[in-house]
């Protein structure tokens, strides 16, 4: 699940770690069901939980030595997990799903 929210970072601008989790957006400060919280600062992305997110172009690094790269609709992680948007849902090639409605973002796996 990390690594799928880690991916829309790239688009929506934040992450999280857990299964089944749903964030809301305010402003640059996305909160976490998990009780994370994730604040925008230009082109970086900081999480309560000490991970950071630096994006450079279509490229996102993360602070665990992970990276993003986005082209097009689909994402692909360093780890070998790809991402493909479609509309306001994600799906990550690990069997997760994201679902973006207003400012709310809800994932499953």
């Amino acid at each position: 699940m990390k690594t799928l929210l880690a991916a829309m970072l790239a688009t929506v601008s934040f992450a999280v770690n857990a299964q089944s989790v749903s964030c809301q957006q305010h402003g640059n400060i996305t909160y976490c069901s998990d009780g994370t919280t994730y604040q925008r600062h230009g082109n970086i992305t900081y999480g309560s939980d000490g991970s950071t997110y630096q994006k450079h172009g279509n490229i996102t690094y993360g602070s665990d030595g992970s990276t993003y790269q986005r082209h097009g609709n689909i994402t692909y992680g360093s780890d070998g997990t790809t991402y493909q948007q479609h509309g306001n849902i994600t799906y990550g090639s690990d069997g997760t799903t994201c679902q973006r409605i207003g400012n709310q973002t809800y994932c499953n796996k």
